[in-house]
Order: structure tokens, then C-alpha cells, then sequence
């Protein structure tokens, strides 16, 4: 049997998800249609809309459906730049991809040693742009589960007159993302993290601001994204965050947390546990085994039925180094050698177990 370590990749689909999205698979109708098979998949829809606004204490108007977290974010970088409402983007070093290809790399906000934004460096950017800019952090990071000041920086770049897109695809499940505290005006969520099926996300719009939209043509989405709209994978969304709703088990990831990264470094006193000292995703481990590259790592970890990864799954399967850990400034053997371990709250603490023990031979 197989041990899957690697959640913050995709999270394995919900048995609710899958029974709810076999349903509306064989339905026959178009959202936009006016009979009455169009408007009992739009009815569906809506509901979904409903309970992932619920998600992150919003409202359903403020909720368009997209693609995926990648499509989300490329929205409102482009959509508020093609807009004229915001000149630019800015965005820390340690963004995903979707967002670093929308940022020059003068425009991109260092981290210091914990993964932490550089807080200063970041308003002194917006001090030397006239035109307000969109101010682009993740709330969690992928790769090392560290958690940014959201709160600290909407403060910053509101009072310099900007906006914020803060990239939450890694929170739900995890921390508690309340829209209406973190003050921000653009959030991106994914379905697949957190248990809803892939190809399906959110941009949730907190701003007035009128984003131009990105995808034109049928109006779908109060003509912010045209397109028909993915019926099933909406509301296999919906159903996930539904589920997610009736679930508080940040008690019990912590708790895994825990006893995990105790384990790790019990087994091997060489084992460096990245971003220790800051708070972080309370499901997320990054961790280097200084020696053993994690290229090696991760193959005989595949070998042996345990999935985990070196960092973001969303290049094409390419093993690069981690921009993350670059930016975080750490050494050479420690960025050539990490590994993450991602979990669920159905995880096992005998499956962590199993793992610390084969991985801890290695």
C-alpha cells in the first residue's frame, strides 16, 4: 500500500465530491439556459458559490469561478493592470509561478532568513512608485508552509493607495481565512487542495475595483469570466467547501506536526527542518537531509510507496531548485537536499511513522 505525502500537490479527492459531481455529470443542460434543465445546473452552481464564499467569510456575489489558483491569480494581476486601476504588481520572491511571470524581478519584495517578507523593503518600493500598485503575497507557502504577515502588509499598501492579492490556495483546511480580518481586496483558491477536484478555483473580489476580464465572449460570471461554466467541478468546489465548514482539525494537524518533525530530527541529527522558527501551515514539513540530494531522495522514498515532493508540483514534472529556498538565502546543501512532507487530517500517525523510519535510512 502506498503512503501519499504530498497534499499541498493535491489533496485526494472526497468520496462526497465524487458522488456529488456523478450527479451533475448526468444532468443535460447549459447554465445559461432558461428551461428548466439549464436553470436546476445554474440552481447547483449557485449553491456552490454559496458555500465557497462561506469558506473564507465572504459573500457569494464576490465569487467568480475559474480554472484553477493559476488562472485566479493571472486574473487579477491582469485584469487590475489592464483596468488602469493599479500600474503594476509587486509580489514577494517566494510567489508560485503564476504570479512571478506577471512581475519583473526589479518589481519582487525579498523575504528574510524565516521566509518573512521584508516589510520595510516592501514599502519603500511603494514609496518610489507614484501610480498605486497590486501587492501580490501568498498567505501560506507551498513549499515550506510559512504564514506572511497579511494583515501587516494590506496596511502597508492601502495607505500608499494600492491593492493586495493574496494567493490563499494552500489555507483552507488548514488555517482559519476570514476575508473581512485580513482586509484584503482580491483572495485565489483551488478545489483540488483541499479535497474538490482538479481544473476549478476562485478569484474572490473584495474591491470595488472593475477588473477587465481576462477570458471575453459569452458574458458567464457577471461578465467577468465568459465561458460555460465547469457544472461539475463547481460543485464538486461547493461540496468540498461544505465539508471543510463542519471540520475544525487544526488541533489534530498540529498535533501530527508535532510528532513528525520531533521524529525527523530524533532520527537524524543532521536533519534541518526549514523555516522552524516561523509559524506555519500545521500540515506542511520542509526538511534537508544535507548529503543526500533529494533528487535521491524522493525516487527511493517513490520506490519503497511513499509520494512526497522537493517543493511546487506545477513544473511539468521538472526537478529544479527551489526559488523559495534560494530566496530564503539558505546554503547550497540545504536547498539541493529538501524535501516536503504535506498531510491531511485523515493521515495516520503510523503511515508519518512508517515514512520517518524508511526515510531516516537513507
Amino acid at each position: 500500500m502506498r503512503i501519499y505525502l504530498d497534499y499541498n500537490a493535491s489533496a485526494p479527492i472526497l468520496p462526497e465530491v465524487a458522488a456529488g459531481m456523478s450527479e451533475v455529470l448526468s444532468l443535460t443542460g447549459n447554465p445559461s439556459s432558461i428551461h428548466r434543465d439549464g436553470r436546476k445546473i445554474r440552481s447547483l452552481i449557485d449553491d456552490a458559490r454559496e458555500f465557497v464564499a462561506g469558506l473564507v467569510k465572504s459573500t457569494p456575489d464576490s465569487v467568480t469561478f475559474t480554472s484553477g489558483g493559476t488562472e485566479a491569480n493571472t486574473s487579477a494581476i491582469l485584469g487590475s493592470i489592464k483596468s488602469g486601476v493599479v500600474s503594476r504588481a509587486l509580489c514577494s520572491e517566494v510567489e508560485h509561478h503564476s504570479v512571478l511571470e506577471h512581475v519583473a524581478p526589479s518589481d519582487r519584495i525579498p523575504v528574510n532568513a524565516d521566509g518573512i517578507l521584508d516589510l520595510v523593503a516592501l514599502e519603500e518600493r511603494l514609496k518610489s512608485i507614484e501610480a498605486p500598485v497590486l501587492v501580490c503575497v501568498m498567505i501560506a507557502n507551498n513549499e515550506t508552509g510559512i504564514l506572511q504577515p497579511i494583515r501587516d502588509i494590506c496596511e502597508i499598501t492601502h495607505t500608499h493607495k494600492g491593492l493586495v492579492l493574496c494567493d490563499s490556495v494552500q489555507g483552507p483546511g488548514k488555517i482559519s481565512i476570514d476575508v473581512n480580518e485580513l482586509e484584503v481586496d482580491f483572495l485565489t483558491l483551488s478545489a483540488h487542495k483541499i479535497g474538490g477536484p482538479q481544473g476549478v478555483g476562485a478569484l474572490i473580489q473584495l474591491s470595488d475595483t472593475q477588473l477587465s476580464p481576462i477570458l471575453v465572449g459569452g458574458g458567464q460570471e457577471k461578465k467577468r469570466r465568459s465561458g460555460t461554466e465547469n457544472s461539475a467541478g463547481i460543485v464538486g468546489f461547493g461540496i468540498a467547501a461544505q465539508y471543510l465548514s463542519k471540520f475544525q482539525h487544526s488541533n489534530e494537524l498540529l498535533e501530527l506536526h508535532f510528532r513528525l518533525e520531533k521524529a525527523l530530527v530524533d532520527a537524524r541529527s543532521d536533519a534541518r527542518i526549514v523555516g522552524n522558527g516561523s509559524v506555519r501551515l500545521p500540515n506542511t514539513t520542509c526538511v534537508s537531509l544535507p548529503g543526500v540530494p533529494s533528487e535521491r531522495q524522493i525516487m527511493n522514498l517513490d520506490l519503497a510507496g511513499f509520494s512526497v515532493s522537493a517543493g511546487s508540483a506545477c513544473s511539468s514534472g521538472k526537478m529544479e531548485r527551489s526559488h523559495v529556498l534560494m530566496a530564503m538565502g539558505l546554503e547550497a546543501e540545504v536547498v539541493n537536499s529538501a524535501i516536503r512532507i504535506s498531510f491531511g487530517r485523515d493521515t495516520p500517525w503510523a503511515d508519518l511513522e512508517r515514512f520517518v523510519e524508511y526515510w531516516a535510512s537513507l
